[in-house]
Protein backbone atom coordinates (compact mmCIF):
# COMPACT_ATOMS: atom_id res chain seq x y z
CA UNK A 1 0.00 0.00 0.00
CA UNK A 2 1.60 3.12 -1.05
CA UNK A 3 0.90 6.29 0.79
CA UNK A 4 1.59 9.84 -0.62
CA UNK A 5 4.75 11.09 0.28
CA UNK A 6 3.48 13.90 1.90
CA UNK A 7 -0.51 14.15 3.54
CA UNK A 8 0.23 17.52 5.12
CA UNK A 9 0.13 19.09 1.03
CA UNK A 10 -3.55 19.57 0.35
CA UNK A 11 -4.07 21.22 3.56
CA UNK A 12 -0.98 23.38 2.95
CA UNK A 13 -2.17 24.47 -0.57
CA UNK A 14 -6.15 25.14 1.28
CA UNK A 15 -4.19 27.42 3.48
CA UNK A 16 -2.65 29.01 0.70
CA UNK A 17 -5.53 29.54 -1.41
CA UNK A 18 -7.41 31.25 1.55
CA UNK A 19 -4.61 33.79 1.73
CA UNK A 20 -5.18 34.22 -2.27
CA UNK A 21 -8.74 34.90 -2.09
CA UNK A 22 -8.68 37.86 0.62
CA UNK A 23 -7.68 36.27 4.33
CA UNK A 24 -4.58 38.27 3.82
CA UNK A 25 -2.46 39.91 6.69
CA UNK A 26 -2.26 43.07 7.36
CA UNK A 27 0.20 45.30 5.62
CA UNK A 28 3.00 46.97 7.49
CA UNK A 29 1.75 50.51 8.33
CA UNK A 30 2.08 53.05 5.49
CA UNK A 31 4.82 55.60 6.59
CA UNK A 32 3.13 59.04 8.25
CA UNK A 33 2.98 61.47 5.74
CA UNK A 34 6.03 64.14 6.83
CA UNK A 35 5.52 67.63 7.48
CA UNK A 36 7.35 69.67 5.27
CA UNK A 37 7.89 72.56 7.85
CA UNK A 38 9.28 69.61 10.15
CA UNK A 39 12.87 70.45 11.41
CA UNK A 40 15.65 67.76 12.43
CA UNK A 41 17.61 69.92 14.23
CA UNK A 42 16.23 73.27 16.36
CA UNK A 43 18.54 75.78 17.79
CA UNK A 44 18.54 76.89 21.01
CA UNK A 45 21.09 79.01 23.38
CA UNK A 46 23.86 77.60 21.21
CA UNK A 47 22.38 74.00 21.56
CA UNK A 48 21.35 71.40 19.00
CA UNK A 49 18.39 69.96 19.47
CA UNK A 50 17.04 66.76 17.81
CA UNK A 51 13.97 67.57 16.68
CA UNK A 52 12.30 64.28 17.18
CA UNK A 53 12.27 64.92 20.82
CA UNK A 54 9.66 66.19 23.14
CA UNK A 55 9.41 69.06 24.19
CA UNK A 56 10.32 68.40 27.89
CA UNK A 57 13.03 66.15 26.91
CA UNK A 58 14.59 68.64 23.87
CA UNK A 59 14.91 71.19 26.66
CA UNK A 60 16.65 69.03 29.18
CA UNK A 61 19.60 68.56 26.46
CA UNK A 62 20.53 72.19 27.05
CA UNK A 63 23.39 72.42 29.99
CA UNK A 64 21.49 73.77 32.68
CA UNK A 65 18.04 72.94 32.05
CA UNK A 66 16.90 70.12 34.36
CA UNK A 67 12.91 68.52 34.06
CA UNK A 68 12.45 71.28 36.70
CA UNK A 69 12.98 74.07 34.43
CA UNK A 70 11.49 72.70 31.47
CA UNK A 71 8.16 72.48 32.96
CA UNK A 72 8.24 75.73 33.85
CA UNK A 73 9.20 76.65 30.34
CA UNK A 74 6.93 74.58 29.04
CA UNK A 75 3.98 76.12 30.94
CA UNK A 76 4.54 79.70 30.57
CA UNK A 77 4.95 79.62 26.72
CA UNK A 78 1.60 77.49 26.36
CA UNK A 79 3.24 74.66 25.01
CA UNK A 80 2.16 71.27 25.11
CA UNK A 81 5.32 69.30 26.86
CA UNK A 82 4.68 66.23 24.92
CA UNK A 83 4.93 68.03 21.20
CA UNK A 84 7.85 67.11 18.76
CA UNK A 85 10.49 70.10 19.25
CA UNK A 86 10.62 69.76 14.85
CA UNK A 87 6.76 70.57 14.72
CA UNK A 88 7.22 73.89 16.66
CA UNK A 89 7.60 76.87 14.72
CA UNK A 90 9.98 79.30 14.49
CA UNK A 91 8.19 81.70 16.49
CA UNK A 92 7.82 79.65 18.93
CA UNK A 93 11.00 78.24 19.27
CA UNK A 94 12.49 82.02 20.08
CA UNK A 95 9.55 82.43 22.22
CA UNK A 96 10.97 79.41 24.39
CA UNK A 97 14.78 80.61 23.61
CA UNK A 98 13.46 83.77 25.42
CA UNK A 99 11.88 82.36 28.39
CA UNK A 100 15.25 79.72 28.87
CA UNK A 101 17.45 82.96 28.67
CA UNK A 102 15.19 84.84 31.50
CA UNK A 103 14.69 81.77 33.70
CA UNK A 104 16.39 83.69 36.39
CA UNK A 105 14.84 86.80 36.38
CA UNK A 106 10.94 84.69 37.97
CA UNK A 107 12.67 82.03 39.30
CA UNK A 108 13.44 81.88 43.20
CA UNK A 109 16.63 81.93 44.61
CA UNK A 110 17.01 78.14 45.43
CA UNK A 111 16.09 77.18 42.30
CA UNK A 112 18.93 78.67 40.52
CA UNK A 113 22.26 76.60 39.74
CA UNK A 114 24.61 79.63 40.92
CA UNK A 115 23.75 81.24 43.86
CA UNK A 116 25.61 84.47 45.19
CA UNK A 117 28.82 84.12 43.14
CA UNK A 118 31.80 84.67 44.17
CA UNK A 119 32.66 87.21 41.88
CA UNK A 120 29.66 89.61 41.16
CA UNK A 121 28.12 88.31 44.67
CA UNK A 122 24.88 87.88 42.05
CA UNK A 123 22.22 85.11 42.39
CA UNK A 124 22.42 83.77 38.08
CA UNK A 125 21.37 80.55 36.44
CA UNK A 126 24.10 79.80 33.96
CA UNK A 127 23.65 77.87 30.37
CA UNK A 128 25.62 75.62 28.05
CA UNK A 129 29.08 76.91 27.67
CA UNK A 130 29.64 79.48 30.89
CA UNK A 131 28.33 76.54 33.06
CA UNK A 132 31.37 74.81 32.14
CA UNK A 133 33.47 77.20 32.24
CA UNK A 134 32.18 78.80 35.70
CA UNK A 135 32.65 75.23 37.04
CA UNK A 136 36.47 75.30 35.83
CA UNK A 137 37.14 78.29 37.27
CA UNK A 138 36.05 77.61 40.90
CA UNK A 139 37.41 74.08 40.40
CA UNK A 140 41.30 76.15 39.75
CA UNK A 141 40.25 78.58 42.39
CA UNK A 142 40.26 76.22 45.23
CA UNK A 143 43.48 74.59 43.96
CA UNK A 144 45.16 77.90 43.91
CA UNK A 145 44.05 78.56 47.61
CA UNK A 146 45.00 75.25 48.61
CA UNK A 147 42.26 74.00 50.10
CA UNK A 148 41.10 70.33 50.48
CA UNK A 149 38.97 70.24 48.41
CA UNK A 150 41.22 71.53 45.53
CA UNK A 151 43.91 68.85 46.60
CA UNK A 152 42.12 66.13 46.32
CA UNK A 153 41.29 67.55 43.30
CA UNK A 154 44.58 67.60 41.99
CA UNK A 155 45.10 64.46 42.71
CA UNK A 156 42.25 63.01 40.87
CA UNK A 157 40.79 61.55 44.49
CA UNK A 158 37.14 61.67 45.75
CA UNK A 159 36.27 65.09 46.93
CA UNK A 160 33.22 65.06 48.66
CA UNK A 161 34.39 62.79 51.21
CA UNK A 162 33.51 59.21 49.66
CA UNK A 163 35.17 56.46 51.38
CA UNK A 164 38.20 55.07 49.19
CA UNK A 165 39.41 52.11 50.67
CA UNK A 166 37.31 50.51 47.72
CA UNK A 167 35.77 52.52 45.27
CA UNK A 168 37.86 54.98 43.53
CA UNK A 169 40.92 53.31 43.54
CA UNK A 170 43.47 54.31 40.36
CA UNK A 171 47.04 52.50 39.29
CA UNK A 172 47.70 49.24 40.43
CA UNK A 173 44.58 46.21 41.09
CA UNK A 174 44.49 45.09 44.24
CA UNK A 175 43.29 42.10 45.65
CA UNK A 176 44.40 39.32 47.23
CA UNK A 177 47.14 37.64 45.74
CA UNK A 178 47.60 33.85 46.11
CA UNK A 179 50.69 31.50 46.64
CA UNK A 180 51.54 28.89 44.19
CA UNK A 181 50.77 25.27 45.68
CA UNK A 182 54.03 23.89 46.43
CA UNK A 183 55.08 20.11 46.53
CA UNK A 184 54.08 18.13 49.95
CA UNK A 185 57.05 17.96 52.32
CA UNK A 186 58.22 14.27 52.35
CA UNK A 187 58.37 12.03 55.71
Amino acid sequence: MAQPENQDMPEKKDKKQKKDKGEQKPSAPKAEKKDENFRYIVRIANTDIDGNKSLMMGIQSIKGVGPRVAAIVARRTDVDPSVKMGELSEAKTNEIAQVVMSYPEFAPTWAINRQHDIETGEDQHLFGIDLDVSRKDDVNRLKMIRSYRGVRHEQGQKVRGQKTRSNGRTGLTMGVSRTKNQPAAKK
